[in-house]
């Protein structure tokens, strides 16, 4: 969503836009892929819903309606949000900008203060035959859902059983029957840990601490107490299966597979800035308002930082202020 925000904000002010996306269409993480191996970025899973009424969704001049024939749904699934964001690119010519199936490998600052991109087409048979360019200006619009992050818990090398991330959660089945651990209470724990629910033996969802049980999950939890269970903390993982559980009392069951959803890490392998811009504790900066680094400033610029904020209004607002500030 941010990357079509600041496409469609710069052609309005009149630039030369070239969008560089390494997947094979344009809505980032809104395009579902059940494939989980390494190539495929998208951290969707099937069952996944907005968070926010569609209502504040879209964006401020191409308002997210109910379509006839369409998931018409206050709290619309993901394929719904896959085909406004194509109705969105139809309605403003976005994708004459675009060049899917093409991996950024590098970016970096030249002499003359202009950027040269080095490009990687991944639809071809050769995906060493890299592509060199330059550009005046980068907008970093990749967002933060792509590189998953782990907690630090003893044991957790040595552990026998399937671990994975949320990233690679796509369908409940595979744990038909199975003991499982998710860790991490967040909207996605709860979602998958529930999921899980309706097939596994028993769930372990673990939070951080009672503060993230929330009344809401409280009843969840009562209702569903006869195989979902909550527990505070993983205290280690035994290389025989056991899962140790903290919160005081030590308690462990042995367990099939442990998911993480514990979140993601701003991640820019591509992006060189000789140090200007750097992600310490999984901070990005120095970032004036989140979008312009100080001394790269006007030419390098992010949009779409916050985790905290998803709306694509917020996304266009940052847009266009970069589009603004490139046009003097």
């Amino acid at each position: 969503m941010a990357g079509l925000a600041a496409a469609r904000e710069l052609r309005r002010e009149g630039h030369d836009v070239t969008v560089l996306e390494q997947s094979g269409g344009v809505d980032g993480q809104w395009l579902y892929d059940p494939r989980t191996d390494g190539a495929h970025s998208s951290s969707i899973y099937a069952s996944l819903r907005l968070i926010s009424p569609r209502q504040t969704t879209g964006f401020t001049d191409f308002p997210f309606f109910p379509k006839d024939g369409r998931d018409n749904r206050r709290f619309p699934g993901h394929r719904e949000v896959h085909r406004y964001l194509g109705d969105f690119c139809d309605a403003f010519g976005v994708m004459e900008a675009v060049r899917l199936d093409t991996r950024v490998v590098r970016a970096a600052m030249t002499p003359a203060r202009q950027w040269e991109v080095r490009s990687v087409d991944l639809s071809g048979c050769d995906t060493d035959a890299f592509v060199d360019e330059v550009f005046d200006a980068v907008v970093v619009a990749s967002g933060h859902y792509s590189q998953p992050r782990l907690p630090s818990i003893k044991g957790i090398e040595a552990w026998r059983g399937r671990q994975m991330h949320s990233h690679s959660y796509r369908v409940p089945e595979p744990f038909r029957g199975e003991v499982v651990v998710v860790i991490g209470c967040g909207e996605s724990g709860r979602d998958v840990a529930m999921e899980i629910r309706g097939v596994a033996k028993k769930v372990y969802l673990v939070a951080k601490s009672m503060e993230e049980v929330t009344p809401g999950l409280s009843k969840v939890l009562a209702k569903h107490s006869a195989n979902l269970h909550l527990q505070l903390e993983v205290e280690r993982l035994c290389e025989d299966g056991v899962v140790v559980f903290g919160g005081g009392g030590g308690s462990g069951v042995v367990a099939d597979t442990v998911v993480y959803c514990t979140g993601y890490t701003y991640s820019f392998p591509f992006l060189d800035t000789g140090g200007a811009v750097t992600v310490d504790d999984n901070r990005v900066g120095p970032l004036f308002e989140h979008v312009f680094p100080p001394s790269l400033a006007p030419s390098l610029s992010f949009v779409g930082i916050p985790k905290k904020v998803f709306a694509p209004r917020f996304f266009q607002a940052q847009a266009r202020w970069v589009a603004q500030v490139l046009s003097g």
